[in-house]
């Protein structure tokens, strides 16, 4: 189950771009809290925290407890706006959650015991069709990540949804087909004839570029004679 992390805030006297750049400037970062039918929360939270927040990994799937004053609130990431030119979060928006309340999260995706893995080992590849994968489950259900198990998987071998255990009361959102997480795939061989023309078609562009230089230097040494 993921993880509540408690997080310090302050009140936000009002909306509106102006205030948003106040508080940026003085190291905050605006953000807002809303659902549970209540009314809309402004918040401002520490940058140095949000940003190590959202940059450790998971941070939609993670429970807050978010400490206004004496007020404490359980939110759920949703949605984060970032500065085109620098990635830095700019603002956030949070919903209010409990235990029981269902909700809808993107999980990462852990691969263990590669080493064992028979296909990885005679020298096949990983490949990663899905880094997270969207789940529905209870806000006090999430899990931290989905751990998938790869001793048992060789070449050409998929791994499906259908092969993963989730925990008591979580499922996908997809439920019309079995999709795919991962496959491991075959390293490409090269045959002899290949790699003989791959050879070849280097000793052609390597003459074609010495060609190309030498008749760079005669021009250079026609102009100046011109000259």
């Amino acid at each position: 189950m993921s993880e509540t992390v408690l997080i310090a805030a302050e009140p936000r006297e009002r909306a509106g771009k102006g205030a948003a750049r106040a508080a940026r400037r003085g190291g905050l970062i605006p953000a807002v809290i809303y659902g549970a039918k209540k009314e809309p929360s402004l918040i401002n939270l520490p940058e140095k925290e949000l940003t190590r927040q959202f940059h450790a990994g998971g941070f939609f799937a993670r429970l807050y407890d978010v400490k206004v004053g004496s007020d404490k609130e359980r939110v759920l990431a949703r949605d984060v706006q970032l500065d085109p030119v620098s990635d830095r979060p700019m603002h956030v928006d949070f919903l209010r959650v409990s235990a029981s309340s269902k909700v809808t999260v993107e999980v990462p995706v852990s691969f263990i015991n590669e080493e064992s893995c028979p296909g990885l080992i005679k020298g096949g590849v990983l490949n990663i069709v899905r880094h997270e994968i969207e789940l529905a489950c209870r806000a006090d259900a999430i899990p931290h990540e989905i751990e998938i198990d790869l001793t048992d998987y060789d070449f050409g071998d998929g791994i499906h949804i259908s092969q993963v255990a989730l925990p008591d009361g979580v499922e996908p959102t997809i439920l019309d087909r079995d999709f795919t997480i991962a496959t491991i795939a075959a390293p490409v061989v090269h045959t002899e004839e290949e790699e003989a023309a791959e050879g070849e078609e280097e000793e052609i562009e390597g003459v074609e570029g010495e060609e190309g230089e030498e008749g760079a230097e005669g021009t250079g040494e026609e102009k100046a004679s011109e000259d």
